[in-house]
């Protein structure tokens, strides 16, 4: 298969309506941080057993399309033998890849951060797809005040999403393309969607410039809405109004899916959120889901590094994903959370 047909069938497998992804790819301090909140000790058994539970939750590709794993995960193996990324294969989830090397602060501008990992990305590629990775992640992250983020920031973090984005379909990988405008803070959600816009008119141009085929990309944005600190916080309504204001005027239609990630919001804020803004369509694009947190939480919370509590936790995952497919195609109900 040549490499745009390649392309294009990781892009139609991962953007089905109803469907959306598993964000799995939470680096070690992460997902310590996560097993702290359950008493449990980030071993590689224990992360290792924790994948496995989700991975292999029975027709978990009912409403998952792809998982994006972290590097440790793609190489580690299910209970019986087989490789995660086989495994989530057979389950009719397509495994994809987190690629970058986390962040650092950007030189020369406080208060700002830059993501690593563009060196050698291209011969990191030829071994993860041996592995059976179709599809990756980059993630840049924007932090808000009065006066972050800097216009650099905003510039060096497009041009660093768009080289991955450019290297990833070189090698037959659709890369996901997250710019976070982080909620931490004391912002209005007037200050969230002006900076969020900036980030996503730039991000937009870089790909442009570094030739990148959208129709072959997906796109990870975070939702407009106030900081968390902020006095007024953004009701549901808000969210979807601003959010979708603001990609309605920097996204180009070519681009077919929209995975959200959830940021800080609870499990069941993200679904409510995501539903508000499959209700004002028709929309350009698909609109779904790339959780992690707002899908892992209650599974995570049942299981409590117990063996006995696996076939629970993963009822807790089938539920929330069928949940936030709900919300993916505007069909969601509140109610529907004490079925």
């Amino acid at each position: 298969m040549d490499t745009r047909s390649e392309l294009q069938a990781t892009v139609e497998a991962l953007v089905q309506p109803g469907k959306g992804l598993l964000a799995a790819d939470e680096s070690g301090p992460t997902i310590a941080k996560r097993f702290k909140t359950i008493g449990l000790e980030s071993t590689e058994e224990n992360r290792r057993a924790y994948r496995n539970l989700l991975l292999g939750t029975a027709g978990l590709g009912e409403y998952v399309s792809g998982v994006i794993l972290y590097e440790e995960t793609l190489g580690q193996k299910a209970d019986d033998g087989t490789p995660f990324p086989q495994l989530s294969a057979k389950n009719g989830v397509v495994p994809g890849i987190k690629v970058d090397l986390g962040k650092i602060p950007l030189a020369l501008a406080p208060g700002d951060e830059i993501t690593e990992g563009l060196d050698g990305l291209a011969k990191r590629y030829v071994d993860y797809k041996r592995q059976g990775a179709r599809f990756a992640k980059w993630r840049a992250v924007y932090n808000i005040t009065a006066s972050l983020p800097s216009r650099l920031a905003i510039e060096a973090n497009a041009d660093s999403l768009a080289r991955y984005a450019a290297i990833s379909q070189e090698a037959g990988i659709v890369p996901i393309v997250e710019p976070e405008v982080l909620m931490d803070g004391d912002h209005s959600i007037e200050r969230s969607a002006s900076v969020t816009e900036a980030v996503l008119h730039e991000v937009f141009n870089a790909l442009a410039r570094h030739n990148v085929v959208l129709e072959h990309i997906l796109l990870k944005p975070s939702m407009v809405l106030a900081g968390s600190e902020h006095a007024q916080q953004s009701s549901t309504a808000e969210i979807a109004e601003a959010t979708l204001r603001v990609l309605k005027r920097t996204v180009p239609s070519a681009v077919p899916g929209l995975v959200f990630l959830s940021g800080g919001q609870t499990p069941e804020e993200a679904t409510a959120n995501l539903d508000a803004m499959n209700r004002l369509g028709p929309l350009p694009w698909n609109l779904s889901f790339s959780y992690g947190r707002a899908l892992q939480e209650p599974p995570l919370q049942e299981w409590q590094g117990k063996p006995g509590n696996v076939a629970a936790a993963q009822k807790a995952l089938f539920k929330r994903a069928r949940l936030n497919s709900a919300a993916a195609l505007g069909k969601y109900d509140a109610s529907q959370e004490k079925e």
